[in-house]
């Protein structure tokens, strides 16, 4: 049963961690084939969901081991319409891989939860496009048709809530966001942004947060930003002001290099865990003071969280 946006754990202020970059880690380090970074697809055999299922129990084992609650993102960020035609899934075949990504989920929770480490269960939407560009850009009333599908399935599950991860610009943002409100699930926007700390159209991240906010009423329960350094965000923050604080989550890519860079790269830059980390942290007790729900993106895996648990959880128990 979906939760009110108000009712997430996560809501409260305490520190959950996230996974790290999933189709990095099972590309790069775990040797799996991903076609079209598209996790999901391992749910094709016994082999590939095992490997899904050793992927999230190491987090799962980790926020058990720091006492933290847990956020799981479904790996499914490739599994709507149009990457489905990419990959020959049809419409009933791409709901039952979004089904399954949540019933796998559900037994991890089911195995590691506690009173100690509660986990929230997310379901993961990626862009319609190109995760690093705003190609072929939809209006708000076409992402909102485009993202039903996908958010309507996830709503007869055991998700909690949904998230879009690395959005690219605001309209498709406000549409998803939109369709998640008729179809009752709580909602989280992550954006991305290039090096110079904006999205990939050029608007800062104050005017996406702030366009997404006005158009759909603050549905989101809060914002994130996700595949980018801190060194490329860091002094897009500058300042207290009310639209930084609705950023809540940050899912960064160890690698400083930018999003270009990283496309051409043909070997993975894990860049390093331990900077990882204090940089999260510089940014919690300087910048991003609502900041609680902090997991990787690409080339991180669990040391770069494991990193981000020991900088970041003395921020949240008086032991700084």
């Amino acid at each position: 049963m979906a939760q009110s946006r108000h009712s997430l754990p996560q809501m409260q202020g305490d520190l959950f961690l996230a996974d790290g970059g999933i189709e990095t880690t099972l590309i790069f380090l775990e040797g799996h084939d991903l076609p079209y970074f598209a996790a999901f697809h391992l749910l094709q055999t016994p082999e590939g969901e095992e490997a899904l299922r050793k992927y999230f129990r190491t987090y799962a084992e980790l926020a058990r081991e720091h006492d933290l609650g847990l956020v799981l993102e479904t790996p499914t960020w490739r599994a709507s319409a149009d990457w489905g035609d990419k990959l020959g899934y049809g419409a009933e075949a791409l709901a039952k891989a979004n089904r399954q990504s949540v019933i796998l989920l559900e037994e991890i929770r089911n195995a590691y939860a506690t009173p100690r480490t509660p986990i929230v269960i997310s379901g993961c939407i990626g862009p319609r496009g190109d995760g690093y560009l705003p190609g072929n850009r939809m209006s708000d009333t076409e992402a909102a048709d485009y993202h039903r599908l996908q958010v309507e399935t996830f709503a007869d599950t055991a998700c909690d809530l949904v998230t879009a991860i690395t959005m690219n610009y605001a309209e498709e943002a406000i549409g998803l966001t939109r369709a998640a409100r008729r179809a009752g699930l709580p909602a989280v926007i992550s954006f991305t942004v290039e090096t110079d700390g904006k999205l990939p159209t050029g608007q800062s991240l104050r005017d996406a947060i702030t366009q997404v906010d006005d158009a759909t009423g603050g549905y989101p329960a809060y914002f994130m930003i996700n595949c980018a350094h801190p060194t490329h965000f860091g002094s897009a923050l500058a300042g207290d002001e009310p639209w930084a604080a609705r950023i809540r989550g940050l899912r960064a890519n160890a690698s400083a290099m930018s999003h270009a860079e990283l496309n051409d790269a043909s070997e993975l830059d894990a860049g390093n865990p331990g900077e990882l980390g204090q940089a999260y942290a510089a940014l919690k007790q300087r910048q991003l003071r609502s900041l609680n729900v902090l997991g990787g993106c690409c080339g991180t895996d669990h040391r770069h969280i494991d990193q981000i648990a020991l900088a970041c959880a003395p921020l949240f128990r008086g032991t700084s």
